[in-house]
């Protein structure tokens, strides 16, 4: 009834103060209902419900501005600015995004998608207002997973210079995706469970109203809140560092948060605004398991049981099954992940091996060279991290691991088109930007049965090494063909002449396919499993340029600095007269949507591999 009501942003300003709950309660059943339909990001939309609505009704929007990290729990800020019909799209190809775009909106002030980037971008537009003489609220805010980022604690060393006003809202859940861990987390806990501080009001200001003289003392204790503050809870980080701390508040209660907003605004520096939510609250499913209902594929709304589970295995669940196999035969084998233990699959590891687990928090720089310290130690580390997230410790693989070349695996989850998350997750870069780095070997299987044994090859390989895999169910094909991994060689599974395909990892099962119906056609088709992306098989490659007419290779990767390029110099370099197709995807970002549909429009599926065989054919 009331979000009806919301049209474009603002409007919620119209609602009266005594239907607010009304709204908050409608808002949860529409997330609800339509992320049971498209999937999404639930949890976390659900605790930050009365946050979002609290914003928007202290900033006037799209003047001031939010910066929202990671983004997955902007859905309310997207309802409160019109966009209520684009849920029906959410997350589908051409459809609304499941994160903030500012080409979708002039109320999303910045694209995120990546954990830890909102305070730096916040503090960016702070001083693009103050260079510009203007006077917009600017507000980051910030999840206290997110805070175990380092790079959200150099924005507030950055910040805490400020003499102009900037507010960070920590959005305290107590949740990554995976359950926080560590000193932060530690700290925030003592302020959450600070009795003396929680109940202030009808501890300390109730005795005190009680007293003679009691309000004037209790005017008095609220213009000095820092020195209250510092007296019940020691240390006061933020206050240390030179910013104003505010809170903890009731995340759920409106008015609460609305009066510390208020009070906010009026401060003349950078303003921490420490709110305390429940990711989850109002689905009793996603309450009791937060972390399954982070990213939901669609699901029944009665039982949060998936509509359609998947009954085959996935990539990630022959990784955890591998893992377990190798940590009971090597007491060596370490495994590291940032934050995401059930989304990597170690959540098993862990449980069976505590002392050689390790997550870091959302802190990916660090896992790396943590490893490489693990490995300079004499242990094996595993690094567990998805594609799209390996890129932010691109220095570290580079600086700590490979100049040293140290034995560090990387296990890297969600390569290639993951899908409905858009441009900040999909994993098409990891071929490139590892192959530039000398010391890295890089691997990729093309079924189940070839991870397992990549992974048993990469923990006995004396280097840096990476074995990068794809999201969803496992290739069960070509099972027959499981020739011993060796070194720099790849797998001829069909020797024929005239046309050669030569596929990388997950585009095995793709140019099979092709082949298929290429031999239909009347065509000799030659193909070959990669396995190795760096170094390339040189020697196989000569023998291809011999009698084939037509090399064909076909990777789920960028073709800038791809597998395709390194193959097309080689060939060059060896005076290759014949064909030469790269089939990659192309030098640019790949939006949300549905993967077969993505491969389609970026010409890497089997239709469009067919399509420039036959022209040059």
């Amino acid at each position: 009834m009331y979000l009806e009501k919301i049209q474009t942003e603002n409007d919620i300003k119209k609602i009266p103060e005594d239907k607010l709950k009304d709204l908050a309660t409608e808002i949860r059943e529409f997330l609800i209902e339509k992320i049971s339909v498209t999937g999404g990001h639930l949890a976390s939309n659900l605790g930050a419900v009365e946050l979002t609505m609290a914003l928007h009704l202290s900033l006037d929007l799209p003047k001031d501005k939010i910066i929202w990290d990671v983004g997955h729990q902007s859905y309310t800020h997207k309802l409160l600015t019109g966009r209520k019909d684009g849920f029906d799209s959410l997350r589908q190809y051409g459809g609304m995004s499941g994160f903030p775009k500012r080409r979708e909106s002039d109320c999303d002030a910045f694209d995120t998608g990546h954990s830890s980037t909102s305070i730096s971008a916040g503090l960016g537009l702070v001083k693009a207002r103050d260079l510009k003489g203007e006077d917009q609220t600017i507000v980051s805010v910030i999840g206290d997973g997110s805070l175990t980022g380092g790079m959200a604690y150099e924005a507030l060393n950055n910040a805490s210079k400020l003499e102009t006003n900037f507010i960070i809202i920590l959005n305290d859940n107590n949740m990554s995706i995976s359950e926080n861990v560590g000193g932060v987390n530690k700290y925030l806990n003592g302020i959450r469970t600070a009795d003396s501080y929680l109940d202030l009001k009808e501890s300390i200001f109730s005795k005190l109203m009680k007293m003679p003289g009691g309000e004037t003392w209790v005017k008095r204790i609220r213009k000095t809140k820092s020195t209250l503050k510092s007296m019940i809870i020691p240390g006061m980080f933020f206050e240390d560092m030179g910013i104003t701390y505010l809170g903890p508040v009731d995340g759920h209660n409106i008015k609460a948060i609305r009066e510390v907003l208020a009070d906010a605004k009026r401060k003349k520096g950078p303003v921490l605004v420490h709110v305390i939510t429940e990711k989850g609250k109002g689905y009793g499913p996603a309450e009791r398991h937060p972390a399954r209902f982070h990213g939901t594929d669609p699901f029944v709304i009665e039982t949060g049981i998936p509509s359609n589970p998947h009954n085959k295995a996935s990539y990630t669940n022959v990784f955890s099954t591998v893992m377990i196999k190798l940590g009971e035969r090597n007491r060596n084998v370490c495994a590291i992940t940032a934050a995401m233990a059930d989304g990597t699959g170690l959540k098993r590891f862990r449980n069976a091996y505590p002392e050689r687990f390790f997550d870091v928090g959302i802190a990916e720089e660090h896992a790396v060279t943590f490893a490489a310290g693990l490995a300079a130690g004499g242990l094996r580390p595993i690094v567990c991290i998805y594609s799209s997230f390996l890129q932010r410790a691109y220095d570290q693989i580079v600086h700590d691991v490979c100049i040293q070349n140290l034995p560090v695996v990387f296990a890297i989850d969600r390569a290639g088109i993951v899908g409905s998350d858009g441009e900040t997750h999909q994993g098409i870069f990891d071929l490139s930007f590892l192959s530039s780095i000398p010391n890295m070997t890089v691997m990729a299987p093309k079924n189940k049965w070839e991870l397992s044994d990549m992974m048993k090859f990469a923990v006995a390989f004396d280097g840096p090494i990476a074995v990068r895999y794809p999201k969803g169910v496992a290739y069960e094909g070509l099972e027959e063909f499981r020739a011993p991994i060796e070194y720099a060689a790849s797998e001829t599974i069909y020797s024929e002449s005239e046309i050669a395909l030569v596929a990388v990892g997950s585009m095995v099962k793709t140019a099979e396919a092709v082949r298929d119906t290429l031999k239909c056609e009347g065509h000799n088709v030659t193909l070959v499993n990669a396995r190795f992306v760096k170094p390339i098989d040189e020697d196989t490659l000569y023998k291809l340029s011999d009698d084939h007419r037509m090399i064909v290779t076909l990777e789920e990767n960028v073709s800038s600095g791809g597998f395709g390029e390194k193959v097309r110099e080689y060939l060059s370099r060896i005076g290759y007269k014949g064909d030469i197709i790269t089939v990659a995807i192309p030098d640019e970002f790949v939006e949300h949507g549905n993967v077969d549909i993505l491969k389609k429009a970026v010409g890497i599926d089997e239709e469009s591999v067919l399509l420039k065989i036959r022209e040059k054919l």
